[in-house]
C-alpha cells in the first residue's frame, strides 16, 4: 500500500476533500493528487515521498509517524528529506548524487544534486551517507570517470582507505589515503598521475580535509 493509497482511503472514510486534507496536513493539493495517483508527471515515475511528507501526512491523519510508516508497503521508495531527518526509512532509501562538494556546506544543503541512488536500510543506519559522481580517471581502473561512489561522511580514515578529500576548499577529490607520522599522501591508482603529499603543517594551512570514506562504487556504463 502506497502513502497515496492510505491518504485516499482516509479521505474517503472521513468524507474529506483534497482541500480539507491539504489544510490539515500542510501538503499541497497538487502533491496529494500526485501521491494518490502514485505518478509524477514530470519524471513519468512512481512517487517517492520524503520523510517530511510522511510526517505531514501522519499529522493530517492524527497518527504518529511510526504508525503511518508501518502501514506503507515494503516496496515503497522513500527519499531522505532535504534537512537530513534523524528518521531513516526502513524502505528503499534514496540518497542524493552530488556533482561536487564544497567546504563548509552541509551535504543536506548542497543544491548540486544530479541524481539519486538507492541504499539499504543497514547502510542508511551506518551514518550520514551521500553519493558523488567521479570526474576524471586518476582512480582507474578501480573507479572510472562517471562512476558514482557511495560515501559515509566522516572527518578521519585509516591508511589504505579510499577517501573523499577537499584541498584548499575546492571540489572534492577521490584518492587512497596513506598516513605517515609527518603527514598524509593522497594516492591515485592510475600510474599516469602523481601522488599528492601533504605535511602536517600543510594539512592545517591549506587546509586538507577528509570529508568521507568511500564504501561502495557503482559502475556506470
Amino acid at each position: 500500500m502506497t502513502l497515496g493509497d492510505i491518504i485516499k482511503s482516509y479521505r474517503e472514510t472521513n468524507s474529506l476533500s483534497m482541500d480539507d486534507f491539504a489544510r490539515s496536513s500542510g501538503i499541497s493539493k497538487t502533491y496529494i493528487s500526485m501521491l494518490e495517483k502514485n505518478f509524477n508527471p514530470k519524471t513519468g515515475q512512481e512517487i517517492a515521498p520524503t520523510i517530511e511528507t510522511i510526517g505531514k501526512a501522519a499529522k493530517g491523519m492524527f497518527m504518529s509517524f511510526d504508525e503511518l510508516f508501518a502501514m506503507i508497503g515494503e516496496d515503497t521508495k522513500v527519499k531522505l528529506n532535504a534537512t537530513g531527518s534523524d528518521k531513516i526509512a526502513k524502505k528503499s532509501i534514496q540518497i542524493p548524487v552530488l556533482g561536487k562538494v564544497a567546504a563548509g556546506i552541509p551535504f543536506s544543503a548542497v543544491e548540486d544534486v544530479i541524481d539519486y541512488e538507492e541504499i539499504s536500510e543497514e547502510m542508511a543506519h551506518s551514518g550520514e551517507i551521500f553519493a558523488l559522481k567521479i570526474k576524471g580517471d586518476s582512480m582507474e581502473p578501480e573507479i572510472r570517470n562517471g562512476d558514482v561512489v557511495i560515501v559515509r561522511s566522516q572527518d578521519s580514515a585509516e591508511s589504505g582507505d579510499i577517501v573523499i578529500a577537499l584541498v584548499n576548499g575546492n571540489d572534492a577529490t577521490c584518492k587512497r589515503l596513506v598516513r605517515y607520522a609527518t603527514g598524509i599522501r593522497l594516492m591515485p591508482i592510475n600510474p599516469s598521475y602523481e601522488p599528492m603529499y601533504y605535511s602536517n603543517e600543510e594539512i592545517e594551512s591549506k587546509p586538507v580535509k577528509i570529508i568521507g570514506k568511500v564504501i561502495e562504487n557503482r559502475r556506470k556504463y
